[in-house]
This record gives C-alpha cells, sequence and structure tokens, in this order.
C-alpha cells in the first residue's frame, strides 16, 4: 500500500459526472476520465470509469494497485434525507437538546425561532436514567432495566440504526460501552454508534448532532461499500481502496463504514488538496480556490502553504464537530436563477439544478440562468455543446432573459444578461473576501485559482472585484478534484478533551494526553501497514481565553517535530502560538489574560509514496498529443510558437459586441509569449474567458497563469 511501484486511480463520483485520475509510475503520467454518474448505484458509473481509465492507459483493471475514492454520498444521504429510521438513547432529562441548540438566531429581530431541522423525532428520542460527572466519576449507575424496556419499543418501531450519547460520555464512555453492547447482544440487526467513538469532546449539543448523523449515515455507506465490494471482485480488480475524508485524509473501508460522517465533505475535499499541491508546485503560499459547479460554488483557502481546516462545521443547519477542510459554499453555480424582487435584481441561491436546467438546455427550465445568461452574451459555444450530445438554443434562453428580467427593467436582452453575471460575480467576490476577512487576510496578498466547469467564465471579473492580480488556471480543471485525491494520505483524528488552564500546573495532564494521543495514533498506522518514516503524528490544541465561548485551533509544531517532552518551555511555546494566532484572526490579543486549553488534538498521517507523482498538462496527456483534442500546423504569434488554431466569436463584453480570438488550450505550447485579452481559451468540458486588461501564458505542469496588467 506504501509502495510507489502501485498504480494508483482516484474517483471523485458527483451528481452528474464521476472524475478519475490514473497516476501510472512505470511511465510518470497521469491520465483523466470522465463518465456519467449512475446515481442509484453509484458503484456502477465508478466500475465502468476504472474499466475506461485503464483501457486510456493501456493497462487492465488487474493492474490497478490503490483506488482512492472521494464522492457526496454521505452528503446527498442527508441534503436528500434519504436516511433509515433512527433512534436517540441519551441521559435522562436531555432528549430534546437537539431541538433547544444554542439558541441561535439567524433573525434577531424575529418573534419565532426557525425551524430547526430534525433527523430524529423525539417519540424515537429517550431519556435513560444514568449520570457521568464532568471529572468522569459515576454519579448514578445506568439503569439497564429502562434501557431493555427502550430497546423493546426500538424493535417493535422497526428502528435500523441507534445513536447513544450520555452526558460526559467523552470523559468515561463505560455506560456508552454497557449500554450498546446490550442492545448489540438483544437486537443484533440494529446498528449501534456511541458518541465516544463519533466526536469524543466536549458540549453535548454538537457531539449529539455529529454522533446521530454518523448513526443515521451508518447502514448508507456500509451499503454502498458492500455493493462496491462485490463488484470490484466481479471485475477482478483487487486493489487496495480508500476513502476520501472530509480532512483531506484517507480512510480504510472499515473506518469509513464505522464513522460515516468524516465523509461528509469528501468530495469538495478533493479540490482543497489541488490548492495545496497547486500552491506548492508554483510557489504560491497564498491561494484561494474558487470551485463552481452547476448549483454552487466552493471556496476553500491555502494560507502560508496550508490549507485551512476547522473543527465545526454545519451541514443544512446540522451541527458537525469533526475536523474538516474550510470551505465556504454558496448558492452562486451555472444554474442559479435570476430573479426580480421588489424591482432588484437577485442572482441565487436557488438554482435550476440539473432537472429541469437551464433554459438553454431544453428540458422544461423557464426562469433564466447564470448558464443563460453567459450563453445569451455569446460566452459558451452552442456548436461545442451540440458534440458534447446536448443542443442549446440560445434563442429561448435570450426570450426568458427579456420577458423575465429585460423588459420589466427597461433594459436591452444584452445589458439585462450582463447584470446578471454582474449581480453573481458579486455574490461569489463577497464569499471569497469573508473567507479571508474572517482569517484576517486581505485578497490582494493572495492569487486565484479557477476550477469546475463554470468558474473559468467568471475569474477574472471576480478576480478584478476583490483586486486580486494573479490567476491560476490549473489544467484538467474540470477533473480537478480527483486529481488532488492523488494527493492524500491516510489520516486519524484523534482527540481528548481536557478543560484546563495553560498553566504550570496542567503540564502532567497535558503530557499524559499527548502520550496517550501519540501511541494511539501510532498503533493505528501499524495496523494498516505504516511505520517508520511513514508515519507522521502532528499536534494542536483548542484554547481560548477564560470567558470565551469559542477556541481557537493552535498548532503545537514543538510536539510535531519527534518525541519532544511536555514541559513548561514547551507549554509557554503553545500559548505564544496561540497569542499570535488570536491577533493575527481578530487584530487583537491579551497575553495578560490567562488562557485555556479545551482539547488536545493529534493527528496521525501514514504517508503514501507518490514519488515522481505529477500531472502532464491539458487533457492529462503528453504535451502534443492527439488523444484529446486536435492540432493544426504552428504558426507565429508575438514572436513565439503557438498551434494556429485560432478564430473568432463574438461576445458582448463592456456593454458592447466584439469579435473576439478564440483557441483551444492544447494549442497553447510552453514557452508562449503571453498573450492579451480579450481571449477565450476552450478546453475539454469547459471554457476561460481572458477579459481585457489581462495576459495568458503557459507555466509548469501545463497550468496557465493569468496577470493583469496595470495601465
Amino acid at each position: 500500500m506504501q509502495a510507489d511501484n502501485a498504480v494508483r486511480v482516484s474517483v471523485d463520483i458527483g451528481g452528474t459526472f464521476t472524475d478519475l485520475h490514473l497516476y501510472d509510475p512505470a511511465t510518470d503520467r497521469t491520465l483523466a476520465w470522465k463518465t456519467p454518474s449512475t446515481p442509484s448505484d453509484p458503484s456502477v458509473g465508478l466500475i465502468h470509469g476504472l474499466k475506461g481509465i485503464t483501457e486510456l492507459a493501456g493497462l487492465g483493471v488487474s493492474d490497478i494497485g490503490l483506488i482512492l475514492h472521494g464522492s457526496t454520498i454521505a452528503t446527498n444521504a442527508v441534503l436528500e434525507r434519504k436516511l433509515p429510521r433512527g433512534a436517540l438513547i441519551t441521559t435522562q432529562g436531555f432528549r430534546d437538546v437537539l431541538e433547544i441548540g444554542r439558541h441561535i438566531r439567524r433573525d434577531v429581530y424575529t418573534l419565532r425561532a426557525e425551524p430547526r431541522s430534525l433527523l430524529i423525532p423525539r417519540q424515537w428520542r429517550f431519556g435513560i436514567t444514568e449520570r457521568i460527572k464532568a471529572d468522569g466519576t459515576v454519579l448514578q449507575p445506568l439503569d439497564e432495566g429502562a434501557l431493555n424496556t427502550v430497546i423493546d419499543q426500538l424493535i417493535d418501531s422497526d428502528i435500523d440504526t441507534v445513536a447513544i450519547v450520555f452526558l460526559h460520555g467523552y470523559r468515561n464512555p463505560i455506560h456508552e460501552q454497557r449500554a450498546a453492547e446490550i442492545i448489540r447482544h438483544r437486537a443484533p440487526d440494529i446498528s449501534v454508534t456511541t458518541s465516544y467513538l463519533s466526536s469524543p469532546e466536549i458540549r453535548e449539543f454538537e457531539r449529539t448532532s455529529t454522533t446521530v448523523l454518523n448513526a443515521l449515515l451508518r447502514p448508507v455507506i456500509s451499503g454502498y461499500l458492500e455493493r462496491l465490494s462485490a463488484r470490484l471482485d466481479e471485475s477482478g480488480i483487487d486493489a487496495a481502496l480508500y476513502l476520501v475524508q472530509s480532512n483531506g485524509g484517507l480512510a480504510t473501508p472499515e473506518d469509513a463504514a464505522r464513522l460515516p460522517a468524516k465523509l461528509l465533505l469528501s468530495g469538495p475535499a478533493g479540490g482543497a488538496m489541488a490548492m495545496a499541491a497547486l500552491s506548492k508546485r508554483h510557489d504560491m503560499p497564498n491561494l484561494v480556490g474558487f470551485d463552481m459547479g452547476g448549483t454552487s460554488s466552493d471556496i476553500s483557502v491555502v494560507r502560508d502553504g496550508q490549507i485551512g481546516e476547522t473543527t465545526e462545521s454545519s451541514i443544512d443547519g446540522l451541527p458537525v464537530r469533526l475536523p474538516m477542510v474550510e470551505i465556504r459554499t454558496i448558492g452562486a453555480g451555472g444554474g442559479s436563477i435570476a430573479r426580480l424582487e421588489s424591482s432588484a435584481l437577485r442572482v441565487g441561491p436557488i438554482s435550476a439544478g440539473a432537472e429541469p436546467g437551464p433554459v438553454c438546455y431544453q428540458r422544461g427550465g423557464t426562469e433564466p440562468t447564470v448558464t443563460d445568461a453567459n450563453a445569451v452574451l455569446g460566452r459558451i459555444d452552442a456548436e461545442a455543446f451540440k458534440t458534447g450530445g446536448m443542443e442549446l438554443d440560445i434563442g429561448i434562453a435570450a426570450a426568458a432573459v427579456e420577458k423575465l428580467i429585460a423588459g420589466p427593467l427597461g433594459y436591452e436582452t444584452s445589458a439585462a444578461a450582463a447584470g446578471i453575471l454582474d449581480v453573481a460575480t458579486a455574490n461569489m467576490a463577497g464569499a471569497i473576501r469573508l473567507s479571508l476577512f474572517e482569517k484576517g487576510a486581505d485578497p490582494v496578498d493572495f492569487a486565484l485559482a479557477p476550477f469546475g466547469g463554470a468558474a473559468g467564465l467568471h475569474a477574472c471579473a471576480v478576480a478584478q472585484e476583490l483586486g486580486i492580480e494573479k490567476i491560476v488556471f490549473p489544467a484538467n480543471a474540470s477533473t480537478l478534484s480527483a486529481l488532488g485525491i492523488l494527493q492524500a494520505d491516510l489520516r486519524y483524528d484523534l482527540s481528548e478533551s481536557l478543560l484546563m488552564p495553560a498553566a504550570e500546573e496542567a503540564v502532567d495532564a497535558l503530557a499524559g494526553a499527548v502520550d496517550s494521543l501519540r501511541k494511539q495514533a501510532s498503533r493505528l498506522l501499524a495496523d494498516n501497514g505504516f511505520s517508520g518514516e511513514s508515519q507522521r503524528i502532528e499536534f494542536s490544541c483548542d484554547m481560548r481565553y477564560r470567558g470565551q465561548a469559542f477556541e481557537l485551533a493552535t498548532p503545537w509544531s514543538q510536539m510535531s517535530e519527534g518525541v519532544a517532552t511536555v514541559d513548561v518551555n514547551a507549554l509557554q511555546q503553545l500559548v505564544a502560538g496561540f497569542h499570535a494566532l488570536h491577533e493575527e484572526r481578530f487584530a487583537h490579543a491579551s497575553p495578560q489574560d490567562a488562557a485555556e486549553i479545551v482539547t488536545v488534538r493529534a493527528v496521525g498521517i501514514g504517508l503514501l509514496g507518490k514519488s515522481g507523482l505529477n500531472s502532464t498538462g491539458p487533457g492529462s496527456q503528453e504535451p502534443g498529443s492527439q488523444e484529446q483534442g486536435t492540432h493544426s500546423a504552428s504558426a507565429a504569434v508575438n514572436g513565439a510558437t503557438v498551434a494556429d488554431s485560432r478564430r473568432h466569436r463574438r461576445l458582448y463584453l463592456d456593454g458592447r459586441e466584439c469579435e473576439v480570438p478564440c483557441l483551444h488550450r492544447d494549442s497553447l505550447l510552453p514557452g508562449v509569449a503571453a498573450l492579451p485579452g480579450p481571449l477565450i481559451i476552450e478546453e475539454n468540458y469547459t471554457v476561460l474567458l481572458l477579459l481585457e486588461g489581462w495576459t495568458v501564458r503557459v507555466i509548469d505542469n501545463g497550468d496557465l497563469l493569468c496577470e493583469r496588467v496595470l495601465a
């Protein structure tokens, strides 16, 4: 599993397409493949993709040694509420913690609280007499008689899965362990999830929400992995399989089935991993990933060469307290619907989705979308869509914009379509600005990296809105998340909540926690075949000033550099790091005030050999390949050499129509002098629009660098 010689395939299963990348160490090539997804059973599309990409590489499926699998299966199951019948067993008096929540109100002026999203109704939430104190001692023993009565009700109600969350179970899991043992003995067909394994941390609301999500996802993910395993066997594929977690690391199928809530951001995490690799490759430590698809845009930030991470996020309003790549999602995609509200133009978050989709798709859509606006303005080529099996009708898109937007506002159709894009651009730029401001960062210090199907059309406009002067258009933009997954390693996240002052008297307890977590991480990695130099263990602490209600995850580099001893000096360095991080994030710090440690975290990383792993440019083919795209004879352009495949397209730009040169991306060769905008650059599945005042040239790895030319 750690060998550099293994042929590895990464897979990103989306709602419409399944994207794959294959790395063959024998030829040092990375190939891309795209195949339609099969929503009824995603494993079918995955097998089709594995067969297609190995055939492209001149290999057989039996040659695959590693499969790295990311998907939105867990996310979609939650969003679509395609979940099994579940129950919650908790401490007597705490059955309503999911409904009470944190008393957070998005609208502070309303007289009624917003309705809370509840995955388990009250009749299937049960309180049991038991009590563990905050220090872990038993105050009241578990009432096993009451538990057995609840189990009878679970069986009678055909409950499929149950979450067990007892108060302070993270400090002492003895009651959760005993309750799980009894349920498994009496009702072996019911899946059981405990909080001390799912989210062993302080704060009962977030711990309960995370455990419930995990419990409801276990049958979903376990069923999928069983089907996938059977299909892999039938196809003669004997490869090690890993699942991509929300933290950007990999998990074994066994761990993924046990803790499926860790897969909730599996797909977008691949894109963030690609951003980290892109940042390192081009020595751009500050990079903003901008993944624009059909329904939404995902924004990830690489700062000082590191992917942003968080220990708490949410999905559809449901808190998840697990380490995740920090990704902001907004309802601004190609399918975002434009509409008028009180004579004001709004774009998104409502989306036309895949069905019926934008008006120009001719699938029954009637409301204009961002895609329709791009089509009306000439930025999307109907002929290119036709070769992809879809025929666009620009006329009906223009009619929809005229009827619902331009006419009521008294605008020309083209001006109204441009207005739709301006609003969408402002929405996306605002989300990026917020993501950076939250970290105390200025957008002008970052480069933008657009990927996904629609981002290339909007990148220059978004960058201009933010004052960003560099854009990196990555090769394989439409399959970049799958490419990012190739960079992933096995990862275990471990934690222990302590809640103690960051002072000398805490050193012994802190040392015990660090030693325990280090041993756990090392053992888990060794059990999966990782030892010695293939292991890396990193530490951090969630810290706060006394009285604060939130923490900052503070890296503890000294503990991550080997087997350093936890002593007063190490603690002082940790506290100094917290003050500096607080100053950076919030523009102030209080070194004179007492700091607290809430949770100690360890990340165990099993390094998968990746020597020589790279991407080989546009289309993931060797430069000059004829397999994807057609090349013609070369000609001199601006004193350099570029394949002469130019044509022109009429676009509406800056309030007027103009003829814009159009190139295929494969025709841009390394060493070519920078080409000026406006310019359209087409490639498989996406289009790049270079605006006036920008230049573009090919850099390492076939990526394109766009730079703003200031007058």
